[in-house]
Formats: structure tokens, sequence, C-alpha cells
């Protein structure tokens, strides 16, 4: 299946705009999985069960390799897509009333840097859509649902419009991740700032607990930020008890691209293998900073089963992939998970949980054994 995604599907997607192959993608996946023998027919094919069961935040994983939000923004494919391999899936971003988002184009691809650009502005169908495909949904992977503001609410009134969405679709969802780290919807990246998101997660934690079954919280992050910032992210995750934090989101850094020309110039966050490099950094600050009090989800340039096992061991405990998924294909995230359970063995452990913070923990000797491990695959 790899090969012929290589040489013959993907530069066919690839003649296409990218939002229509994107669009294209669900609606093939929607198609060829549509019965319960094909979702069956794929698992066999995609889906190794070869994890135990991983834990984290109350919940079971079947695999540490999850769907980042973005891809199916609209609860469309989940069913098909946890059919593919993944341990989790997580919709959105998703708003409480329905927008278009940013004008088109705006979405393309950084073929040299294995990379994508997107400013798509959280389009989407709005929470009371999407959480009516939520309730229809019959998954055994938990499946999570990203949020985020309205482009016309103003930060001042993002509180409450961060509450009613969370009120809408948590009863649907396994867990909730809050966007603000999105660099396409203007001001929202400033809801990062200590005092504004302390506000809001006080807000969204007293939400949950008034549901019958509060649900674990998840922040995501930008990677563009500093130190000091992600210290003071992490404070105030503590402090409001969320359960996970994701990093990170897109990046506004178009340092060291291969890509020439006017595409360096579009508005957008990059995301894909220019992304790693930032994203671990950020992950490893947080790790330094948390240890293990709060689970830490990385994603940002996994191209690689290499690329995934060394955001474990800069300290993230399960994983999300999107860009990779555009540029490896349908077989990406169960060759993914395959390849991150062989490096695990070869280096020895019996667990995931084991090689988690392997950089931060063992210093230059775990960065000697990884370096090790991943030449031997």
């Amino acid at each position: 299946m790899g090969l012929v995604w290589e040489k013959i599907i993907r530069p066919a997607a690839f003649r296409l705009d990218a939002e229509h192959a994107h669009e294209a993608a669900l609606k093939s996946l929607r198609f060829a999985l549509s019965t319960k023998k094909a979702k069956q027919f794929a698992r066999k094919v995609f889906n190794p069960g070869v994890w135990p069961a991983i834990e984290r935040f109350g919940l079971k994983f079947p695999g540490p390799i999850g769907l980042a939000a973005g891809f199916d923004k609209n609860a469309l494919a989940v069913e098909p897509l946890e059919s593919l391999g993944f341990g989790f899936i997580e919709v959105g971003t998703v708003t409480l009333r329905p927008q278009a988002g940013n004008p088109k184009p705006r979405l393309f691809r950084l073929e040299e840097d294995l990379a994508l650009l997107n400013r798509m502005g959280f389009n989407n169908d709005g929470s009371d859509a999407v959480a009516s495909r939520l309730s229809k949904l019959r998954c055994k992977c938990p499946i999570g649902v990203n949020i985020g503001r309205n482009k016309d609410v103003a930060n001042e009134d993002a509180v409450e419009d961060y509450v009613k969405v969370f009120e809408i679709v948590a009863p649907h969802a396994d867990y909730v991740a809050i966007n603000i780290s999105s660099p396409n919807t203007p001001g929202l990246r400033n809801l990062q700032e200590a005092g504004l998101l302390d506000r809001l997660l006080a807000a969204l934690s007293s939400a949950n607990r008034e549901l019958s079954a509060p649900k674990p919280i998840m922040v995501k992050l930008s990677p563009d930020l500093d130190e000091d910032q992600i210290h003071e992210i992490a404070n105030v995750c503590l402090s409001n008890e969320v359960s996970g934090i994701i990093a990170t989101n897109t990046t506004l850094s178009r340092s060291g691209l291969k890509t020439q020309g006017n595409l360096l110039y579009e508005e957008g966050g990059i995301s894909g293998r220019p992304l790693g490099k930032l994203s671990n950094q950020v992950i490893s600050t947080l790790y330094r900073h948390l240890g293990k009090r709060i689970a830490i989800i990385g994603v940002g340039g996994i191209m690689s089963a290499q690329d995934a096992f060394e955001k474990i061991a800069s300290g993230a405990s399960l994983l999300q992939v999107y860009t990779g998924f555009i540029y490896g294909g349908p077989s990406f995230p169960s060759s993914l998970s395959l390849g991150l359970l062989e490096i695990i063995e070869k280096m020895g452990f019996s667990s995931l949980e084991e090689a988690v913070g392997l950089l931060i923990e063992d210093g230059r000797a775990g960065y000697r054994n990884l370096t090790m491990a991943t030449r031997r695959l």
C-alpha cells in the first residue's frame, strides 16, 4: 500500500489544489470504508493491535499515535479514520456557531520541506452539528474535540464563548482540547497570557464539574513561546487541574525552509518537518518544569518512527500526527506505530512509559542510546 500511495495516488492527489485534495480524501475515506465489513477489513490490514493498552488521564488508548485536530474538522469520517490504526482521534477545531473560515486559497503544500502552510481560520459546521455527529459514533478509541472561539468574538468575551461550546460538545467527547494557539484567528494567541488563560480555564473547569461525567481538559500551545511564557502557562494549567498539554500548534517561523518563492510570504502557520525541533523544544521545556504531573501530547514534524521516539524521549507520553499523514497516506499511522514499538523494544524498554523523558532524565547518555538504537533500524 505504501508504494502504491507514494508512486501513484499521492502524485495524482498533489496535482489538485491542497484543500480540494483534502476534501476528496475525506470523501474517499467515507465512501471506501462506509460498511461494517470494509471497516473490519481495514482494521485487519492497518491496525496491528500490538500495543498493550496505554492509560493516560483516565482514558485507555489502544496505541500512542493519534490524529491531530484539523484533518476531520466536522467529525465526518471518524470511524473510517479509526480503522486505519489511530489510537485516538481529535476533531475540530469547533466553534459555537458555524463559520466559513478565511478566504481561499488557504492551504498550501511546501513539498521540499515535507510541510503544509495553512490559514484555514476555524472553518467548521458549528458545535450543534458536530455534537450531533459525535453522538452517533461507535468508536473503540478515545475521541477528543478541539474547541475555539468564533472569529467575531473579542477576547474579553471569549470565556463565555468557550464555555458554551464546551457544554455542547463535551458530553459527546472523551476529552476536550482548548485551542488558544492558532495563528489564523486574530488575537487568539493572546489568550495564552497567564491572566487570561487562568480566567478561561477556571470557567471551563467549573463547567466541567457540572457535567454528569467530567472530561479531561487539554490545552494546545503555540511553538512560538519563550521559556518564561511556557513556565507561566504550565503553572496556570497545574492550578486549574488541566489533564494534558498539546505541544504544539503550527509556527509562524519561516526559518530554515527549503521552499522558495511567493509561498514564503503567504500568511499562515507551518506544520510538518520544519516544526519538529520547535515542538520538541516546547515539550522538553514543559517536561523539565512539570515532570509527569501533566501529560504532554507531542505533535509537530513527526514524519518517521525516529521522529516519534524523539518526542517521547523529550517528554511526550502520547503523539499526534497530521502533515505526516497527508504525505504518508493511509498506512502511515500503522507503520509509524509499529516502527515506534520496534525502537522501544530495541532500547530495552518494556513499556512506552519507561521511555518518556529519556533525553531529559538521562541527558547525554539518553541521547547516545537513542542515536544508537535508531541507527540500527
